[in-house]
Formats: C-alpha cells, sequence, structure tokens
C-alpha cells in the first residue's frame, strides 16, 4: 500500500488506521476452498479516524449493515483468489465509500408547482372522477 491513501485532493488516510485479516472464503473452489484463506476482511475504525465529523456522519450512513456497534466498518472481499487482489479490492472499496461521503448531498430547495401542473392534476381528478362516477350505475342527469 501507498504511503497514504488518497480520498480527495486534500483529505488522505493513513494505511496504519486498517486492518486487514484473511478469512477462508465461501463458494465454489473445491478442495483448495476449506485449505487457503484468501478472502480479505478489512476493518476501518471510523470513530477513532481522523475525519472530518459530517464526513464520519455520511460514511456511517453510507456504510449501512456493514457498520457494526462499536463503529467499525467491515468490509469483507472475496471476489478474486489471491489475497493481494482481495486486499487491494477491499481497500479500493473502503476508498470509495468514504469518496461518496465526502461530498456533501445538494440542499433542497422546496419549489412550487406551477399553475398548469396544477391544472393538469384537477383535470386529471375530474376525468377520474367521471369515469367512476358511470360505474355507479346510475348515471348522471343533466
Amino acid at each position: 500500500m501507498a504511503d497514504r491513501l488518497a480520498i480527495t485532493p486534500i483529505l488522505s488516510l493513513d494505511p496504519a488506521d486498517i486492518q486487514i485479516s484473511f478469512i477462508r472464503a465461501s463458494g465454489p473452489g473445491g478442495q483448495n476452498v476449506n485449505k487457503v484463506s484468501s478472502a480479505a476482511q478489512l476493518r476501518f475504525d471510523l470513530r477513532h479516524a481522523e475525519l472530518p465529523a459530517g464526513l464520519k456522519a455520511r460514511a456511517a450512513r453510507l456504510a449501512g449493515t456493514r457498520l457494526t456497534l462499536a463503529g467499525e466498518i467491515v468490509i469483507t472481499a472475496e471476489r478474486f483468489r489471491t489475497q493481494a487482489l482481495n486486499r487491494d479490492d477491499a481497500v479500493a472499496r473502503l476508498v470509495e465509500l468514504l469518496r461518496n461521503a465526502a461530498t456533501p448531498p445538494k440542499p433542497r430547495r422546496p419549489t412550487r408547482p406551477t399553475l398548469a401542473s396544477k391544472t393538469r392534476r384537477l383535470e386529471g381528478k375530474a376525468q377520474r372522477s367521471g369515469i367512476k362516477r358511470l360505474r355507479t350505475g346510475k348515471p348522471e342527469v343533466e
């Protein structure tokens, strides 16, 4: 791994904050799957990381079920057959998650419906009402 992992041009992550262990991968693989620990399990302690508070909160929300009660993000990578590729995949997925969390959401600006859209809505409701009125069996007398 490099000296520091770049998340954004001004934000980077210390690789010492990441713990990687290797576990046995699930799924097909013949006899080898029971002998070789090729899947990488990455643990990143979000609470003690040197990251801005807003980024931590957004990362926790994006992590979803990958966030433990202890505040660690756990990413398991078993896509490849070698430890090195799975380790790189897990680190890349963590960096991608943190990159997504680094961009703050756009604030919602409330808008009002236009007069034309209100008119279309009311015309649609009137048309639907007429269709349902015809179903009652008693036609409207005009």
